[in-house]
């Protein structure tokens, strides 16, 4: 057969590569994720990524804030920006990193879990052959039998997990062992911070929490909408239909003072209704402290501050009256000197462009205890000792028509630069004093009111939170206290006697299981005649 017309059979094809080397790829990145080392380092990086949201203005905390900063630091600001650290805690890398951190748990957790139910229902390793070699060792010869010395072995090792087992020849070992509840606080203690990540990010879904003021007169907040808030952060899951109804009414608010200023408490008696309540009308008295929250309908109701609302009467030219009393916002944390803008409709002007030409606003600083130089105002102390105002009354377009909204302590300076708001009288103003316009409008300063600001905050895990931090501190504990020990007895007949090896082993930590080791040992070989020791 010529060599042209033999065919050479074509080699097997090759199984490309390319599968089983993305395969060992997932499995090493697998294996990579859910290594405890891996966890720890991913709860390092998570601390990490928190830091931000702490040193950094928040935009769901306080967006002026926010703007601000971006404004003052140019470009580095609008770098940051654009890196979400105003949004920490709702940033794609912040989720990812809590993502990796609670798949890296379960992966790590489950198998451990496995393997520990394994090794709880295995019976103790055998015993060495030779037992000399172990780091503890003592070795005798006593006058019992080897049954005896078996029971005093038994008798000593009570409270450990134990075999007893036959050896040939008339010799017998036990294998005993003590400490597993180390791995059971190590697995509790993984699991809690399991259980926390989980419960911090439900919360974060379904919590929400809202500031609202209100005046200490007898004012009424009911928990039944987002609008009755003044600032209202929701959960991702949180609309703002559904809420807890409840109502608070504040009926007075009470201030305490150091000599130097320093606030010293705050208290504030409410009545509140929840549940059957609000169908039968019933009011439950309560005392609002500092970090003392009133907890209803599944809420807390937190006391933040307070500060004071001016009222003033306004009696416009045709005899009609205008009572109003608002908030100002403190400007002096320290001496509590306010400043806002009460702003008033002439009643019975029902022309808009008129009515847009006589609207009144009345801005200004609020001292609770004034204390003047000159013709200049300011406070001197946080209580309301000496109440004065310095304001100013501007007359015109407040722009409340607009559409847009505006904030309740300020008025549109626009509007002012434009002319369509003039200042039409400036005065220093006591309770009981007025200030006349140039159309015979009169404005009187009447008094000063309270107001409390309070915080409603729902969280639904919350207790899941404190549970699962407790278990974190026990099984931590656990895990640090108790250590893995074993013990192995041999007692082998001879001559002269009954010959007792006794071996020991640290699993862990080996600080102190020397001492241990050595008084377990002169128990079990009390009375014999040393032969080798460790």
């Amino acid at each position: 057969m010529s060599v042209d017309s033999v065919e050479t059979a074509a080699p097997p094809e090759a199984t490309p590569p390319g599968g089983n080397a993305v395969l060992a790829f997932l499995r090493n990145t697998w294996r990579g994720l859910t290594s405890m080392r891996t966890a720890l380092v991913l709860l390092f990086l998570l601390a990490l990524a928190a830091m931000p949201g702490a040193l950094l203005p928040q935009r769901s905390l306080n967006s002026p804030k926010v703007a601000e900063y971006i404004a003052a630091h140019g470009w580095w600001g609008r770098l940051l920006d654009r890196l979400q650290f105003y949004d920490v805690y709702a940033s794609v890398w912040f989720s990812a990193i809590y993502l990796l951190l609670f798949l890296s748990l379960v992966g790590c957790l489950v198998p451990r879990t496995l393997e520990y139910a394994k090794s709880l229902r295995a019976k103790p390793v055998l015993t060495p052959r030779n037992l000399s070699r172990l780091p503890h060792h003592v070795e005798s010869t006593v006058d019992e039998s080897v049954p005896d010395v078996m029971a005093r072995a038994r008798q000593r090792l009570r409270g450990w997990r134990l075999v007893e087992r036959e050896e040939g020849g008339g010799t017998r070992s036990i294998s005993a062992e003590r400490g597993y509840l180390r791995e059971t606080g190590n697995l509790v203690f993984h699991f809690a911070m399991l259980g926390l990540v989980v419960a911090l990010a439900l919360g974060k879904m379904f919590s929400y929490e809202g500031q609202v003021i209100v005046l200490a007169d007898g004012s009424q907040f009911c928990n039944s909408g987002t609008l009755g808030y003044d600032t209202f952060r929701p959960g991702l899951r949180v609309d703002g239909t559904d809420l807890n109804p409840f109502c608070v009414k504040v009926n007075d608010f009470a201030a305490t003072y150091l000599r130097t200023g320093q606030a010293e408490s705050f208290r504030a008696g409410v009545e509140y209704q929840s549940g059957a309540d609000l169908d039968s009308g019933t009011w439950r008295p309560y005392r609002l402290e500092v970090n003392e929250p009133l907890r209803t309908a599944g809420d807390r109701i937190y006391l933040l501050g307070h500060g004071y609302a001016p009222t003033f009467t306004v009696t416009f030219p045709d005899g009609q009256k205008r009572t109003s009393t608002i908030q100002w916002r403190p400007v002096n944390p320290q001496t509590l000197l306010s400043e806002g803008a009460t702003k008033l409709d002439q009643p019975g002007v029902t022309d808009p462009a008129l009515r847009r030409q006589r609207q009144l606003a009345i801005t200004g600083l609020l001292a609770p205890t004034a204390v003047f130089q000159g013709s200049l105002m300011d406070s001197g102390f946080p209580d309301l000792l000496n109440p004065a105002v310095a304001v100013d009354v501007l007359r015109g377009d407040l722009g409340l028509d607009a559409g847009r909204g505006q904030s309740i302590f300020s008025v549109d300076q626009s509007l002012v630069n434009d002319g369509r708001l003039k200042r039409v009288a400036r005065a220093n103003l006591k309770p009981g004093q007025e200030v006349k316009l140039d159309d015979g409008t009169s404005v009187r300063f009447d008094k000063v009111e309270q107001w409390v600001d309070l915080q409603v905050s729902h969280d639904p895990t919350q207790g899941w939170v404190l549970v699962f931090s407790l278990l974190l501190i026990a099984g931590l504990g656990t895990s640090l206290v108790i250590k893995r020990r074993r013990v192995w007895v041999r007692a082998t007949p001879a001559d002269t006697g009954t010959v007792v090896e006794v071996g020991g082993l640290a699993r862990t930590d080996r600080a102190g299981y020397g001492e241990q080791f050595d008084r377990l040992a002169a128990e079990l070989v009390r009375g014999g005649r040393p032969d080798a020791d460790r």
